[in-house]
């Protein structure tokens, strides 16, 4: 298919008196025709999206104009999105609040309401009427209710004559100033942030609702299909999907649970489609990615992928595979470890996917062909400012490889994996509250701390903690640079070490974590540091904050300034490439197709994939492929209801939209505004895409919308829910 091609003359030069929103574009369509992929990519502010962003989806095959998606005066898709619980994406898909997301975003709050004899996990749950419905206390939703540019505010007073430390003092007062004389309502909030390495800022009005309530979800068999084996690998089969829905007070307004809430009457929802999709339709995925990195200089994400990810990957591996082997032996514990488990796993198995994906691409070598563009024009123009920048990267990155090295390893083990470690480093921040705040300091840490403790230790066991201890810290004497290595872990039997301090220390119980913590702040801290575990543990932290820490910030300040000024001559070196700000969790579009690809020579994946699938993978009684005995009838009687295509049970599609982390949960949706499907995950060969976007392989992975339907309608019987939905034939 051939599309006109739009020639953009962009001036997205952003400096303190002039923003990307008075950008310059000028569009041509009397020219070539071009290939759509040169369309496609890129994390959207949907506030912007007038313009050249229009023409772009309309071009892909959208009928949407840029207000039906972001409007302040009326209802637009907007409406609909939220930031789910602070990590993930959720969609409103009822006039009464009923939310849609991913299995694995609402999977810790699918396993607090589980037990041995009430497994949730391994049976599913399904509210049949909102009375049965689950509370979560410490879960909350957020719309995005306005959106407006603040960077002249917020470079206030900021002059290039200033350093860093200064400028960044000032950016932070006036950002505190924009945020406090926001227009809001009462029960809103205003929060700022940072876009194109800290050349814009822009203000979120947001609102928060904290009555979320567990409504359905489909077993882990189902919602998890596949579990660690096909996390991040298509061909996929999973339905990745929960419910629940937002409760308000009488007047539709955010409050805390209470009995007299009521379901959250939306501005938006999104209609449901029934045609389900084919190759070349258009995708738009809307939602909350996390984080990326699309401009880092070939410098670093070379010590990414060569230095910092192996020794994360490493850590992760080992970790997991003790856990696995228990969660193996003992419900219980699988109970206990289920979240935990999928959560290390998780990113474990990105990174591998993200190394390979860079070296496939040769992502390395093709930013330093950029760099050598960008030097060449600097050098021709004489552009000042820009000269050093390369060389200052590289002197950089070769001095701070060793700090992050050593600050990656204690995140992973002393934060991350070894729980004890993690209990320590709670503790010690009792202990230095206490030294900088007094008695003062050490109630309110010691209240905060043990509130955290509670729920921790649910969900802990010794017996498994143990092994992964010993493990990990003998790992971390061999690897950690030496000048950032405790001397507690030097020529040290680390069996008997391990053996003494889970033999000896009281923080291998919530009991014990209490009992220590309990008296005095003079003799908690005393008790505290005679503790063995503790002792162990303070020595790590201590290193950590008097060494790892201030060395990293000091020269990642640095770092932060110089890719600050490279993305402000990237912009200006190259006028007609389009640039897009990186994810930082704030609301995004991105739009695409519905697409297959070739992942390896002679190699082609298709589009979708089919219950049929999931019988071909079914194992008996194996953890990630079992597959469920009434699913199976359901499979084998094709009892598919109105959601089936041509005799089939569509279950996953894949398309080229640019997400990452944080876009789980968010809707896919058509080229009419109807929801077609729910992003779960991105293929192997694509997860590089936080730092290289490539429309041949990058492909992100969405459970077919019917599927879903299917699931609530035939297996669970919940006809409830599929009466509050607005089902469309957008095709017909």
């Amino acid at each position: 298919m051939k599309y006109i091609k739009v020639y953009l003359i962009v001036a997205l030069l952003v400096v303190s008196c002039k923003t990307v929103q008075e950008t310059t574009q000028v569009v041509k369509t009397d020219v070539p025709i071009v290939d759509t992929r040169e369309i496609q990519g890129g994390m959207w502010i949907p506030s912007l999206l007038e313009g050249i962003n229009e023409l772009e989806m309309q071009q892909l095959g959208s009928k949407m104009t840029a207000k039906d998606i972001y409007d302040v005066n009326n209802s637009s898709l907007k409406d609909a999105i939220v930031h789910f619980d602070g990590g993930c994406t959720a969609e409103i898909i009822s006039p009464n609040g009923l939310l849609l997301t991913n299995h694995h975003c609402g999977y810790g709050a699918i396993q607090s309401h589980s037990s041995v004899e009430s497994d949730y996990l391994k049976d599913g749950f399904w509210a049949m009427n909102y009375e049965q419905e689950l509370p979560n206390p410490s879960m909350s939703v957020t719309f995005i209710k306005r959106i407006d540019d603040v960077t002249s505010n917020v470079f206030l007073g900021v002059t290039d004559a200033m350093d860093e430390g200064s400028k960044m003092k000032l950016i932070n007062q006036n950002i505190e100033k924009v945020t406090k004389s926001a227009q809001k309502e009462a029960w809103q909030k205003a929060n700022v942030k940072s876009f194109y390495d800290g050349n814009q800022y822009i203000l979120f009005i947001t609102e928060e609702f904290n009555d979320i309530r567990l409504v359905g979800a489909p077993p882990t068999a189902i919602g998890k299909f596949g579990a660690d084996t096909d996390n991040w690998v298509w061909p996929r089969h999973t339905g990745d999907f929960s419910m629940f829905r937002i409760y308000a007070d009488a007047n539709n307004l955010p409050a805390n649970f209470s009995k007299e809430n009521v379901p959250y009457k939306p501005n938006h929802y999104l209609p449901v489609s029934l045609d389900g999709v084919e190759e070349g339709d258009f995708t738009l995925v809307f939602g909350f990615p996390g984080r990326t990195n699309e401009y880092l200089p070939a410098v670093g994400v070379d010590q990414i992928v060569n230095v910092l990810n192996p020794a994360k990957i490493e850590v992760r591996e080992n970790a997991l595979k003790i856990v696995d082997s228990y969660m193996r032996k003992d419900p219980a514990i699988k109970i206990q470890y289920a979240a935990k488990f999928a959560s290390t796993a998780n990113y474990w198995k990105k990174w591998i996917g993200e190394n390979q994906g860079i070296k496939k691409s040769n992502a390395i070598e093709k930013k330093r062909v950029l760099e050598q563009e960008f030097t060449k024009i600097v050098n021709e123009k004489d552009l000042v400012g820009y000269k050093t920048l390369l060389s200052d990267f590289e002197k950089l990155y070769k001095e701070i490889e060793s700090v992050s090295l050593a600050r990656d390893y204690w995140i992973e083990i002393a934060y991350r994996n070894v729980e004890l470690l993690n209990v320590t480093f709670r503790a010690f921040q009792i202990e230095q509250a206490y030294l900088k705040g007094g008695d003062k300091g050490f109630e309110d840490a010691r209240e905060s701390v043990l509130g955290r403790f509670e729920g921790m230790y649910k969900n802990y066991s010794a017996e498994v903690d143990k092994p992964v201890f010993e493990n990990l810290v003998s790992l971390y004497a061999e690897k950690v640079p030496k000048e950032y290595l405790p001397e507690n872990m030097v020529g040290v039997d680390f069996t008997a070490l391990t053996n003494d301090i889970y033999s000896n220390s009281k923080l291998l119980t919530y009991e014990g974590a209490k009992d220590l913590l309990a008296g005095s702040a003079e003799e908690a801290i005393k008790k505290l540091n005679e503790d063995k575990g503790y002792a162990f543990g303070k020595e790590l932290h201590t290193i950590f904050y008097t060494k790892m820490e201030p060395k990293f910030q000091e020269l990642n300040l640095q770092l932060i300034a110089i890719q600050k000024q490279y993305m402000k001559g990237l912009m200006e070196v190259f006028p007609n490439k389009r640039f897009f700000p990186d994810a930082n969790s704030t609301l995004r579009v991105t739009y695409g197709q519905v697409r297959g690809y070739e992942p390896k020579d002679g190699v082609y994946y298709n589009t979708t994939t089919y219950l049929d699938g999931v019988m071909e993978k079914y194992v008996p009684g194996d953890y990630e492929f079992d597959v469920p005995q009434k699913l199976q009838d359901l499979y084998h009687s094709k009892n598919y209801g109105q959601y089936a295509e041509n005799g089939k049970m569509p279950v996953c599609f894949i398309g080229t939209n640019h997400t990452t982390g944080g876009n789980s949960g968010s809707p896919a949706i058509d080229a009419h505004g109807n929801l077609i499907g729910l992003n779960f995950d991105r293929v192997w060969e694509g997860t590089m895409s936080d730092m290289n976007y490539d429309p041949d392989i990058c492909r992100n992975i969405m459970v077919d919308i019917r599927y879903v339907l299917f699931i609530i309608d035939k297996y669970a019987g919940a006809q409830n829910l599929i009466d509050e939905m607005t089902l469309v034939h957008p095709k017909k």
